[in-house]
């Protein structure tokens, strides 16, 4: 029986979801993308997770669509990878509206949806030698993986063009310097550097940050007084939960906050 190619592990507080084809770089076929969907219906279900951790087994993040598994696939092209994207935007409309925050930790590289899965989290930490690229037009595609809105409102729609256009590979630290990604660390300190960050968004006041990060993802679509109206609404809710209660509290009385998460 194959192994899972997604799998989710629950330890204080943070869901560790990882990509798990590391013989195929990550990439993704029907399993997979099917996978991804029912992870990211687990980790919204379960209200003990505080944030999420996405990583890739092996040296790769994700490389993108597995091209042999669309070549074998008996039957039409079209039909196949409408049904490949259903389940993979599923899951990634999912995991945007999570209420609480994504890091993405990236090694290797990350290739055409690769690269919107991984700018799909709110942090993303790359490794040093992480290489970016879109990679579609060498194999005659177009964009998928929310990489066509995510790409323009990260990096600008000159650049996303040009990305996309060229299949212009970057390296990590280019990357960061465009913004599509938060932080470059050493190969060796990737996974502990990542997590960490997964662990101090955990300990924080996850319902606040669940507001900041909706807030902030449909600013774009807003006006500027409807998106004021909004966040009125997101504070006042925030003020309803303890967590606000004891940060304010904790910064009066200057010590550390101890949240909950409600």
């Amino acid at each position: 029986m194959r192994p899972s190619s997604v799998i989710v592990d629950v330890a204080e507080g943070v869901a560790r979801v990882t990509l798990n084809r590391p013989e195929a770089a990550n990439t993704i076929d029907l399993t997979l993308a099917r996978e991804l969907m029912e992870a990211s219906l687990e980790v919204a279900g379960n209200q003990d997770i505080r944030a999420v951790l996405l990583t890739g087994e092996g040296r790769v993040f994700c490389g993108g669509g597995d091209l042999k598994s669309f070549r074998a696939h008996d039957g039409p092209l079209d039909r196949h990878l409408l049904e490949v994207t259903t389940y993979l935007h599923a899951a990634l409309s999912r995991m945007s509206r999570l209420a609480v925050p994504v890091v993405a930790a990236v090694q290797g590289s990350a290739a055409g949806a690769g690269v919107g899965l991984a700018c799909s989290a709110d942090i993303v930490i790359a490794a040093e030698s992480t290489r970016f690229v879109m990679a579609y037009k060498q194999v005659g595609l177009s964009p998928d993986g929310s990489a066509t809105w995510l790409l323009p409102r990260i990096v600008g729609l000159r650049r996303a063009l040009e990305l996309m256009l060229t299949n212009r590979v970057l390296g990590a630290a280019e990357a960061m310097s465009m913004g599509l990604i938060t932080e470059v660390v050493p190969e060796a300190e990737l996974n502990e550097r990542a997590a960490l960050v997964a662990k101090t968004l955990a300990e924080g006041p996850t319902i606040a940050l669940g507001n900041t990060r909706r807030l902030l993802r449909q600013s774009l679509d807003e006006t500027l007084e409807s998106q004021m109206e909004l966040e009125s609404l997101a504070l006042a809710a925030s003020a309803r939960t303890g967590d606000a209660l004891e940060g304010i509290a904790a910064f009066l009385e200057k010590r550390d906050p101890n949240f909950k998460g409600r």
